[in-house]
């Protein structure tokens, strides 16, 4: 199916050829009539002539001999020479044409030349003629017939219609098949496009570059691309360097703890902070990972969602009911996707917990899973406090926590969300917060598993 804008561009320059075309044949028509008028005129300036010298030379008579014999072959010509009386004297017709009337009757015949030609109709034909009153009133018609010239303008009229139809349909043609092929370099580039934004930075379009326009933008796009992938990839690199590097010590250090005596207090502490600090860099390290694999489809696997999702939900049930929350799974069976169970585990784990965390006695936790004709949706919401309004944007950033967190003793870094957003983008999952009266919705949209 072609794209509307192919369409446009298509119409656009089929319109723009036809008005060019229109233009020039409507140029070449005024010439070409200007010069069949022209022709016309000549042709009359000729007869003018020679019926002037034979008038100069022998007057009345010589003409009257002249018009008599030109009148036994004339075709397209009109020729009338009469007396003062209105009798003819010789000529093609009887009676005076009544559409032209002779003029300048104190005119000589030799000031008479086709400048003064009238265009007249007689006898159902057009006609370019010249009348004038000769000396001793003798009424002289000259005309010659534009019936031809009338006829080959009405050719050209045709051939210039029937040209511009062809014109018409070889514009549209040619346009579509121009917008066509800019449409599928377009296309080539929105579908890489498409694939960066699913998070597959190694993307690049195939085939040899164009030496074109086209061509430079892909390769400025591919040279783009590299650089954002070297600095992601270094990016990282170094967070990962951190984790493990820091990791490290800090379970030697728990170990050495272990040999501290008389200060089993503050031993525990230690080891309590340093065992907080590791699961900071594990969940580090767990998003950089996600992030990552985002837009690749190594690993990924066919599971069950449905399983996945009712596992979970029968491990975190029991805590939400001893925290005085009421609990509502919802769930379709045998929903399956692509993906990676023990990372979708987590995921549904992070957002059940962070619910309970938030929940308090009496609040409602409902979980919700169902397909939709694109998708499988699933739905997790409750009726906790929500989320602060200045927070809805950056609430799956990393160690984003409200104010009010601190102040209530939750623990936390501020991770979970930004591990459930890294593990959804890893599975193609689009991840959203309606928009709720009261408490928090988080939405995850999967994409079916195609078989």
């Amino acid at each position: 199916m072609i794209a509307r804008s192919t369409l446009k561009l298509a119409a656009t320059m089929a319109l723009a050829i036809s008005i060019l075309s229109l233009l020039a044949m409507g140029l070449q028509y005024r010439l070409v009539e200007s010069r069949l008028t022209e022709a016309t005129k000549a042709a009359l300036s000729a007869d003018l002539a020679g019926y002037s010298a034979l008038y100069q030379q022998r007057r009345i008579i010589a003409l009257r001999q002249a018009i008599d014999f030109r009148s036994a072959s004339a075709t397209d010509e009109l020729l009338l020479l009469q007396d003062r009386n209105q009798k003819r004297l010789a000529g093609t017709e009887t009676v005076w044409p009544q559409a032209i009337t002779p003029r300048d009757p104190t005119a000589s015949y030799a000031d008479f030349s086709s400048d003064a030609a009238q265009r007249f109709t007689h006898q159902g034909r057009d006609w370019l003629g010249v009348a004038r009153i000769l000396p001793g009133d003798f009424s002289l018609l000259v005309a010659r017939s534009l019936t031809p010239v009338d006829a080959t303008l009405a050719s050209l009229r045709k051939g210039m219609a029937a040209l511009s139809l062809i014109l018409l349909a070889a514009g549209a043609l040619i346009g579509t098949l121009a917008a066509k092929s800019v449409m599928t370099r377009i296309t080539r580039l929105n579908g890489l496009a498409d694939q960066v934004a699913t998070g597959d930075l190694t993307a690049r379009l195939p085939g040899p570059r164009s030496p074109d326009e086209f061509g430079l933008l892909e390769t400025h796009v591919h040279a783009m691309l590299d650089r954002i992938e070297n600095l992601n990839r270094a990016t990282h690199r170094l967070s990962d360097t951190i984790a493990h590097e820091l990791r490290t010590p800090l379970n030697r250090m728990m170990q050495k703890l272990a040999q501290i005596e008389g200060q089993p207090a503050l031993a525990a502490d230690l080891r309590a902070e340093m065992r907080n600090a590791i699961r900071v860099f594990d969940s580090l390290l767990d998003i950089s990972r996600a992030e990552a694999d985002q837009g690749s489809g190594g690993g990924l696997l066919p599971v069950d969602l449905s399983a996945v999702t009712a596992e979970v939900w029968d491990l975190y049930e029991p805590l939400a009911e001893d925290k005085g929350l009421r609990c509502t799974l919802q769930s379709q069976p045998d929903l399956h996707i692509l993906g990676d169970r023990n990372l979708i585990a987590q995921m549904l784990a992070n957002l059940i917990d962070n619910a309970i965390k938030y929940g308090a006695p009496g609040d409602s936790l409902s979980l919700t899973l169902q397909t939709t004709p694109d998708h499988h949706r699933l739905t997790l919401t409750d009726t906790g406090p929500g989320l602060p309004p200045d927070l809805r944007d950056a609430a799956f950033e990393r160690f984003t926590r409200a104010p009010r967190d601190k102040d209530r003793g939750i623990q936390g870094h501020g991770l979970g969300l930004a591990l459930v957003r890294a593990i959804a983008a890893r599975h193609g999952a689009k991840l959203t917060l309606p928009e709720v009266a009261q408490g928090l919705t988080v939405e995850l949209l999967w994409p079916k598993l195609t078989t």
